[in-house]
């Protein structure tokens, strides 16, 4: 299944697409270190707790780490592989935006803003413009922005 299904109703869906972004570009700076941190715990023995409390013994325990640690990294392989698929998708058209556009959709969408939040009274600010002018350049961008993802309507 394409990535573009999970954003089907277009213009809610690009404003989704911006709120991804930020994620998406995290998994894909920072899986390789993951992978690194879940293969270092499969390879290590444990130590002995000193809890006082009794441990049963279990004979398999290296192996279940081994199994928990494999699971482990193909979550991250394919949480990496879903990433370069939206990239691949999302980053042309993102790139294409003005940088104008681009400061306004993540002010209004980035992961960080709410619902409420004084995103208008950002961008009216960094513009010079009124709130309502600041609305109306989002709605633009984000215009433009389904245009570029999904084509014309």
């Amino acid at each position: 299944m394409g990535i573009a299904w999970k954003y089907l109703d277009k213009k809610s869906a690009a404003a989704d697409a911006v709120k991804d972004y930020g994620s998406m570009k995290f998994i894909i700076e920072h899986t390789d270190d993951e992978i690194k941190v879940a293969y270092e715990k499969m390879g290590g023995i444990s130590s002995p707790q000193f809890d006082g409390v009794p441990h049963a013994h279990n004979p398999h325990a290296a192996e279940d780490r081994m199994a928990e640690g494999m699971d482990e990294i193909s979550v991250l392989r394919e949480r990496y592989r879903q990433a370069m698929e939206y990239m691949a998708w999302f980053g042309p058209a993102w790139e294409e935006l003005s940088e104008d556009d681009r400061y306004v959709l993540d002010a209004f969408y980035s992961e960080d803003n709410e619902y409420g939040s004084s995103a208008a009274d950002d961008v009216a600010d960094y513009f010079g413009i009124e709130r309502a002018s600041a609305y109306r350049r989002k709605n633009r961008a984000l215009a433009k922005l389904t245009t570029l993802l999904f084509g014309k309507p």
